[in-house]
């Protein structure tokens, strides 16, 4: 599956539009907004996608935790990674640990917490995130984050969005 921003240019510049990587290379995170569609390395000329091959709606729940961080460093950090990716909704965060929710678009369950296991190792330099470890990650479609919502035991809609302290 390749994933591009809207607007953003399909190839990442070699020539002949290759899709591999060099070693070490590592893979630019991208998220796709609400209502687009990513690209399906070419489709199949079958006049329209599969039902499975067609985006859904992911809630995305990341935890992280490490060794204590004044909290100013840390709401800095979290407020570059929304900057940088504004598909983050909410966080959370104390000097130990941080909470990051937000929907994902993807194919799959798969896609969509492979994606969700890069974030904070692909940005730790870029947003100057604590070199905190993945200690969980939580993914569940919009049907279930909504039943979970309505019956009262899932977590309450992301409002207000932002950074807010535990």
């Amino acid at each position: 599956m390749r994933r591009v921003r809207p607007g953003a240019a399909a190839s990442r510049g070699g020539a002949g539009g290759g899709h591999g990587r060099a070693p070490g290379e590592e893979r630019a995170l991208t998220s796709v907004a609400t209502g687009d569609r990513y690209d399906t390395e070419g489709g199949s000329g079958s006049g329209g996608g599969r039902p499975e091959d067609t985006p859904r709606l992911w809630h995305v729940t990341l935890s992280v935790s490490g060794e204590a961080t004044p909290l100013p460093e840390v709401r800095r950090a979290l407020e570059q990674l929304a900057h940088d990716h504004p598909f983050l909704l909410t966080s959370r965060y104390a000097r130990d640990h941080a909470e990051i929710r937000y929907w994902e678009e993807a194919r799959d369950l798969h896609d969509a917490a492979a994606v969700a296991l890069r974030l904070w190792g692909e940005h730790r330099q870029t947003a100057g995130l604590p070199p905190w470890e993945i200690v969980g990650l939580e993914v569940i479609d919009r049907t279930t984050y909504h039943q979970r919502v309505a019956e009262g035991y899932g977590p309450p809609p992301a409002s207000p969005v932002g950074m807010h302290p535990f």
